[in-house]
C-alpha cells in the first residue's frame, strides 16, 4: 500500500473526475491519500471529498500565497475549524515562500507561526512547504519547538543538504515529490540518498510537478508509483522496502496506527 501523503484532489481538474481519478490510483496500489488544504474555499471541498471517501484524509492551512488574503486566520480559526473532525489530521501546507513572494513576507511568516501553535495544541502535525526560505524556516520551526511539543512533514523536499540535515536533527519528517524524478534533480537526489528511509515520506502534489514519463501533464495519484521507483533507486533498495518504510513513517507521524 502506497500512501499519497500531499495532493490536492479539491482543485478542477481532480476534483471533477474524483471517481475515476481513485479508481487509478486503487489500480497503482495508493490506498490512503492526504488531501491537502490550501484556502477556505478549499477547506469546504475536502470535507465534502473526506467525508465521502473512507481512505481519504484532509489538512486545514493557508497556502503561504494565499495569507494576504486571509488575515484572520489565526489559531484559534485553525483549531475551531478542525476540531471534532477526524478527517482532519493536519495543519497546512503552511511555511514560507519567499521566490514568488505573493504575500508580504511578514505576513507569512505570522500566519506560518499561527499554523504551528495551531498544530501544537491539536497534537497533530504541520504540513510546511518552504521555498527559497530554508534559514527562516527554519529557525520559525527551531524556536516553536522550544515550547511546543511539535510533529512537523517538510513536504515537496527540494532544499540543501544542510537544511535536510537540520531538519532532521529536531526530528522533522521530509517528503519528496516527482521532482526526484527530473533529469536535473542530481543533486536534490544525492541529498535525498542520505536522509534516512525512516524520516522519509513521498507525494505528488498533484495536480502539479508530475515525475518522468508524464511530466508536463496534470499530476494525479497514481503516478507517485514513478516517484516510489526513483525513490528505491536514489537509495539503492528494492521499492517494497521504499513503500512499506514510507508508509510506516505516514501512519507513525499521523498517529494512524
Amino acid at each position: 500500500m502506497i500512501i499519497d501523503s500531499h495532493c490536492h484532489l479539491d482543485y478542477p481538474n481532480l476534483y471533477d473526475q474524483l471517481f475515476n481519478v481513485l479508481n487509478r490510483a486503487k489500480r497503482n496500489n495508493v490506498d490512503n491519500l492526504l488531501t491537502i488544504c490550501t484556502t477556505l474555499e478549499s477547506f469546504e471541498k475536502i470535507k465534502v471529498i473526506v467525508n465521502k471517501y473512507n481512505n481519504i484524509y484532509g489538512t486545514f492551512g493557508i497556502h503561504p500565497h494565499e495569507t494576504k488574503n486571509f488575515t484572520d486566520v489565526n489559531s484559534d480559526f485553525i483549531i475551531k475549524s478542525i476540531k471534532n473532525n477526524n478527517k482532519i489530521i493536519g495543519v497546512g501546507e503552511t511555511g514560507l515562500d519567499f521566490y514568488y513572494n505573493h504575500s508580504d513576507k511578514d505576513v507569512q511568516k505570522k500566519s506560518f507561526i499561527s499554523h504551528i501553535k495551531a498544530a501544537a495544541k491539536l497534537d497533530i502535525p504541520v504540513i510546511v512547504h518552504s521555498r527559497n526560505a530554508e534559514d527562516e524556516t527554519f529557525e520559525i520551526i527551531k524556536k516553536e519547538m522550544m515550547n511546543n511539543k511539535l510533529r512537523v512533514l517538510i513536504h515537496c523536499f527540494t532544499g540543501s543538504s544542510n537544511f535536510a540535515d537540520k531538519l532532521l536533527d529536531i526530528g522533522c519528517y521530509i517528503s519528496v515529490s516527482g521532482i526526484i524524478t527530473f533529469k536535473n534533480s542530481n543533486v536534490l537526489a544525492e541529498t535525498v540518498a542520505s536522509i534516512p528511509l525512516d524520516k522519509l515520506l513521498v507525494e505528488t502534489d498533484s495536480p502539479y510537478l508530475a515525475p518522468l514519463p508524464h511530466r508536463g501533464k496534470p499530476n494525479e495519484p497514481s503516478y507517485i508509483t514513478h516517484t516510489v521507483e526513483k525513490l528505491a533507486a536514489i537509495k539503492k533498495v528494492d521499492k517494497e522496502i521504499v513503500i512499506k518504510n514510507t508508509t510506516k513513517n505516514f501512519m507513525n507521524l499521523f498517529k494512524l496506527n
